[in-house]
């Protein structure tokens, strides 16, 4: 488990001290500017943020000067459902969530951001309280790899309710899940208005296309229910494919008419690259 742990650490340290850690200070700025101390004034300061009291007092200029109020909560809220289970190619969608929320944590400490957990299935399975420091993270890191939930299934919507309950400021949520739930537009809407709220979204290749290799025995990772199906005919697979893909382009509708922002991540494909990607376009979007 150690092992285990420490790989992902320094696997996502290096991304983070490499490429994502400015991207992320631009991104989240923190609550607003807060009083530092008082200096001389200097030619080219702004006139308006002379003290005039200190001024007055001293018999020439002096200028507040500001630091931002970098402290933010990051709140990671975790499905860790049953389908979290499943991947077709390197690993499965449960380790990619862990290593994805890892790299945000670490993101997170390393401009001096408290991170807190939720994980969730159809119920709440694991509250960890916003901290600061290596150490808490890889609790953190911990309870998404060891941590066994009591229970297979996916309730959004009671996961947000109860989030909403326990970060009571306005926190930077991400909503990290493969989104094979229905039923939470409404309490995803109240968290949105409140939090910056961002979807990553976990898919598996295989979830979107089938093989064409004959007669298979699908489960259900959620509910144990099995089917057994003909994969050789084309009717079915393009069926499959369809769906899934309907399903996908329901969840970018919803999250665009909420003004959530969304990333989809691959179990076939590096994750950094779509992250570093997001928040570039997010930081310009700031800017402009």
């Amino acid at each position: 488990m150690i092992r285990r742990i420490r790989r992902i650490e320094i696997r996502t340290r290096r991304m983070v001290n490499e490429s994502l850690a400015g991207e992320y200070h631009s991104v989240f700025r923190g609550r607003g500017m807060e009083f530092s101390e008082v200096r001389e004034y200097q030619m080219g300061d702004d006139i308006r943020t002379i003290d005039w009291n200190v001024t007055s007092r001293m018999g020439h200029p002096y200028v507040k000067k500001f630091v931002e109020e970098r402290e933010l909560t990051v709140a990671l809220l975790v499905d860790a459902s049953g389908s979290g289970d499943f991947g077709s190619v390197a690993r499965v969608k449960g380790d990619l969530t862990a290593e994805v929320s890892a790299l945000l944590a670490f993101s997170a400490i390393k401009n001096n951001d408290r991170v807190g957990l939720l994980k969730f299935t159809s119920g709440i399975e694991k509250y960890v309280p916003p901290k600061k420091g290596r150490t808490h993270v890889l609790r953190v890191i911990r309870e998404l790899l060891y941590g066994a939930a009591a229970a297979k299934g996916t309730d959004i919507g009671v996961a947000l309710d109860y989030a909403m309950h326990v970060f009571r400021k306005r926190s930077v949520m991400f909503l990290i899940s493969d989104f094979m739930a229905s039923g939470y537009e409404r309490a995803l809407r109240r968290a949105a208005r409140k939090h910056d709220l961002i979807a990553i979204l976990i898919d598996d290749p295989r979830e979107e296309t089938l093989p064409g290799v004959g007669l298979v025995e699908l489960e259900d990772a959620e509910t144990g229910r099995s089917v057994v199906i003909d994969t050789s005919d084309r009717r079915l697979r393009e069926a499959f494919g369809a769906r899934a893909k309907s399903r996908r382009e329901q969840c970018r509708k919803m999250f665009r008419k909420l003004g959530i922002d969304f990333i989809e991540l691959s179990t076939a494909r590096p994750y950094d690259i779509p992250l570093v990607r997001f928040f570039e376009a997010r930081a310009r979007r700031a800017r402009a």
